[in-house]
């Protein structure tokens, strides 16, 4: 089922969307304060689009949140990771807005999620309420903003999607006013040469673009000598008024002598097709300069539903003695625009920089599964791993395996497995399966153990190794001491660390029974609420046990006092 419905996506995406009609005065704003934002929606993220808008929260949480029309809570999460604490809403009109990153929610529904978090003895839970369980009436609230989960900082991650397919649209399309007088921002363009015979300045690779601005604000680039089938490619932001921050912009745009090539936009999107975003940006060139490089040619492996128009997959055959003459146009919502005029020569020259050509003994056939034997190790890349066909590097080593390099994006998880039948079982109850970082440091992967075999699956290439976690997790009370008198304290708050494989678990009980803690990766604390529970007892017993990922366990008691 869920392959068929993958399916249904990426066919979608083979059509493309045209641009819908959508209300733009049913909903109200979710928040009373000037909608300023600090993210776009589609803009580019680490293997996905941006699913929604960030809307800055003057810097400090807690502000009221309203539901942006009548509708009914269908969905409520609560994670350390990705959107924290969030709500989604099913409106009568089709549309389901969500709320993410919230600090917590509204009287009512907080009192919901807590009952359901005590009956499940879980901080992290996702509750679908039943239809006439949690009405909402436009500008009900619901909540107040926060910074849980997967956030850099206090703000409202705000989304409107379809309710029948799920797909996020643009929510400066329903009539959210943000101010914005300012075109976006280009830092750089470059030049592809996309066939074999292609040749762009004298080079078979990419060149920079050299270009300077016009009385009417648009960039002239110096001419181009090319012959072949190239590609062009940008690196932009666009700014909002009253806001510093580099988000994206809404639309590329193409035209080569006039004619229209290239034309995609960030109105809609599916979720599945998003990691998709690999082959929309010059990955090799993000991987080492994190820089995001849109290309405005498809790639073949491209199944990007954003397109409008592409003509000849954005190419353009370069041919001797002809001239082009190349725009592209950079937009934001509000119509403004930032042009690039790019003129082409067709002339063939004397070759100076050779194609780059990285060749190893193994060449992966992307459409097909690969599978490698390194001794001590084995890798498996099911079919469609990969976006391309490319020579991979494979080295192996002590308890160790190189799998290439960061500048290839991965699609879909690989399987890593080591044989581990030279080692005790009690040295295998403390090893784990993880990738070296920059620093030879082991970063935890998922790891599944069974009889000699460690397994891993991943989308990450690189080094990992068999590594061992002997150290328990570090617990530390952070705002009490032991035998203290807690009576005018609001909350209770631990520190909890690992040095290596990293926290999997952690409960807590006050004197014997289960008690919420919300946990906050981001300082590494868990925090108990005293309005949770009535304590009828002067004296209470507090035992918290944490455990790694490969079983480690440390636990901490301490007796406190309230009246």
């Amino acid at each position: 089922m869920r392959g068929t419905i993958l399916g249904f996506y990426l066919l979608l995406a083979l059509f493309g969307y045209g641009q819908a009609e959508y209300p733009t005065d049913v909903f109200r704003p979710p928040l009373d304060i000037p909608i300023i934002l600090s993210g776009t929606f589609g803009e580019l993220r680490s293997n996905h689009f941006h699913a929604g808008v960030d809307i800055k929260t003057q810097q400090r949480e807690g502000i009221p949140v309203y539901s942006i029309g009548d509708g009914r809570i269908t969905r409520i999460k609560v994670s350390p990771w990705g959107y924290g604490k969030a709500i989604y809403i099913a409106h009568p009109n089709g549309y389901t807005s969500v709320y993410g990153h919230l600090q917590k929610f509204s009287p009512e529904i907080e009192a919901y999620v807590k009952k359901v978090q005590y009956q499940k003895k879980s901080f992290a839970v996702e509750i679908f309420p039943e239809i006439t369980e949690l009405p909402l009436l436009k500008g009900s609230l619901i909540a107040y903003s926060g910074n849980t989960g997967g956030s850099a900082g206090p703000h409202l991650h705000f989304e409107i999607r379809s309710s029948a397919s799920e797909m996020p649209t643009n929510p400066l399309l329903y009539g959210l006013e943000v101010r914005d007088a300012t075109n976006p921002t280009l830092l750089a363009a470059y030049a592809y040469p996309l066939s074999d015979d292609a040749q762009v300045n004298q080079s078979r690779d990419k060149v920079k673009l050299m270009y300077h601005r016009q009385a009417d604000g648009s960039y002239l680039a110096d001419k181009v000598t090319a012959t072949g089938l190239l590609g062009f490619g940008i690196n932009t932001y666009d700014r909002q008024d009253l806001a510093a921050n580099k988000n994206g912009p809404y639309s590329i745009k193409q035209f080569v002598n006039g004619k229209l090539y290239t034309d995609y936009a960030f109105e809609t999107f599916s979720f599945p097709e998003g990691r998709y975003i690999n082959t929309l940006i010059d990955y090799a060139h993000y991987a080492t300069h994190q820089e995001r490089i849109q290309k405005c040619y498809k790639d073949p492996s491209n199944l990007l539903s954003i397109y409008n128009t592409i003509y000849n997959d954005g190419k353009i055959a370069i041919t001797e003695g002809l001239s082009y003459n190349v725009e592209i146009h950079i937009s934001d919502l509000a119509g403004n625009t930032t042009k690039l005029i790019i003129p082409v020569e067709g002339k063939i020259q004397e070759i100076k920089i050779p194609r780059k050509d990285e060749k190893t003994d193994t060449y992966i056939i992307a459409k097909k599964p690969n599978n490698f034997d390194l001794d001590g190790a084995k890798v498996y890349f099911p079919a469609n791993t990969f976006y391309d066909n490319f020579y991979i590097d494979l080295k192996k080593g002590k308890d160790t395996v190189t799998i290439h390099n960061s500048k290839v994006p991965v699609h879909r998880n690989f399987t890593i497995t080591f044989d581990v039948s030279k080692y005790s079982n009690e040295e295998r109850s403390q090893m784990f399966i993880g990738r070296l970082d920059k620093n030879l440091t082991p970063n935890y992967s998922s790891t599944y153990k069974r009889g000699n075999t460690f397994t891993s699956r991943t989308r990450n290439l690189g080094t990992y190794t068999l590594a061992k976690d002997t150290v328990a997790p570090r617990i530390r009370p952070k705002n009490f001491k032991d035998k203290q008198w807690l009576t005018n304290y609001n909350y209770l708050s631990l520190r909890i660390d690992d040095n290596l494989s990293g926290i999997d678990t952690y409960t807590a009980t006050l004197n014997g029974e289960w008690i919420l803690m919300e946990y906050e990766p981001k300082d590494n604390t868990i925090t108990y609420n005293f309005d949770d529970v009535i304590l009828d007892k002067k004296q209470c017993d507090l035992k918290v046990i944490v455990t790694d990922n490969v079983g480690n366990s440390s636990t901490f008691t301490s007796t406190f006092y309230r009246k």
